[in-house]
């Protein structure tokens, strides 16, 4: 059994001292790009500057034939792109690949300064996370690396989602977890072949009419992913990550993509993948509180005063608990501000 006090301790000489609180930095959007796509490499210091996280895709989407050819791309990028506050991450291929060990092995000895996080797929357990955190700090330490290179998970299987609060409580390098619908959809044998999103059968129906039993019942359609989102959410925050939604797959339904952003912002999520520039302005607007709802959660702070007892303001019933709800939208809205000075104006800041 491993003393709680090893827990902040390097897991190898030379390797930088773990984190003990993850960055909350501007999250809305993980943006995916191919570094084998040297069209696409080269508008990367254009998109990076429209984005909070750019991320250089490895893994699925990638043709075996292109491996080597993304991870070396993707090495020019940290070694020539100044990604300015933009935070640079990288999709690995799975751990169960042939290219894997690789890919950690050349992203971390050429260019581990540079990249923030490593998102690792279809992670199904602690032992999944262990095995990366201890690899990166033997690479850190042999690349003299300075700061500690975090960990991002998803959650595409049924066991990775059973046993999603051991891994994130399974390193202090978790920075958080992102849902991959479709590999867990199909994992799981939902009937489904969407990326994200609802599903019109997936649904419920008003009871019949007491007076006329063959008239029409409206029915409304569920979200698949509610208590998937929920649970991932409840985790992260137990364990001070950041849950993030994955892709939506249909690039042209930007009203649908936009609703199922909305769920998971509602829902706790910090931001969403966005797989096309289209997206991107969909995850901001979402993921960025209204400024009708800022200015109404600072009018509820101050007149909290102290922020304890209770006060009636427009008829509502406003106490600790509420102040405690506004404060969220506050401060997400301060941080965006930071980083955007078209939003802090919308805010009044």
């Amino acid at each position: 059994m491993r003393s709680s006090k090893d827990f902040f301790k390097p897991l190898a000489v030379g390797a930088p001292d773990p984190v003990r609180k993850v960055p909350m930095g501007p999250s809305r959007m993980i943006h995916f790009f191919p570094p084998s796509n040297a069209k696409m490499v080269a508008k990367v210091p254009k998109i990076a500057a429209s984005v909070d996280i750019l991320l250089g895709n490895l893994e699925d989407g990638v043709p075996s034939t292109d491996k080597e050819a993304a991870r070396a791309g993707l090495i020019e990028v940290g070694k020539t792109v100044d990604m300015g506050d933009t935070q640079l991450w990288t999709r690995v291929n799975s751990l169960d690949s042939p290219w894997a060990l690789d890919d950690l092995t050349e992203i971390v000895t050429e260019i581990g300064d540079k990249i923030d996080v490593i998102m690792i797929p279809k992670v199904e357990g602690p032992e999944d996370i262990h095995y990366v955190d201890r690899l990166l700090a033997q690479l850190e330490a042999k690349a003299e690396v300075k700061k500690p290179i975090l960990i991002h998970a998803i959650l595409e299987t049924a066991r990775g989602m059973a046993n999603v609060e051991a891994i994130c409580g399974a390193s202090p390098r978790m920075q958080g977890l992102s849902l991959g619908p479709a590999d867990l959809a199909a994992n799981r044998r939902m009937k489904t072949t969407r990326v994200g999103g609802g599903h019109p059968g997936y649904l419920v129906r008003d009871d019949p009419d007491a007076d006329n039993a063959e008239a029409p019942r409206n029915t409304y359609q569920q979200d698949l992913w509610h208590y998937t989102i929920a649970r991932m959410v409840d985790a992260c925050v137990m364990h001070g990550i950041l849950p993030f939604y994955g892709p939506f797959g249909d690039i042209k339904d930007t009203v649908a993509c936009e609703d199922q952003f909305r769920n998971a912002y509602l829902l706790g999520c910090v931001g969403a993948w966005s797989l096309h520039p289209v997206q991107i302005d969909i995850a901001k607007k979402v993921f960025s509180p209204s400024p009708a709802d800022v200015a109404q959660a600072q009018r509820v702070i101050d007149a909290m005063g102290d922020g304890t007892g209770a006060i009636m303001l427009d008829g509502k019933m406003e106490d600790d608990a509420s102040v405690k709800q506004c404060r969220v939208v506050v401060e997400l809205a301060k941080s965006l501000s930071a980083r955007d000075p078209e939003l802090a104006a919308s805010y009044g800041f």
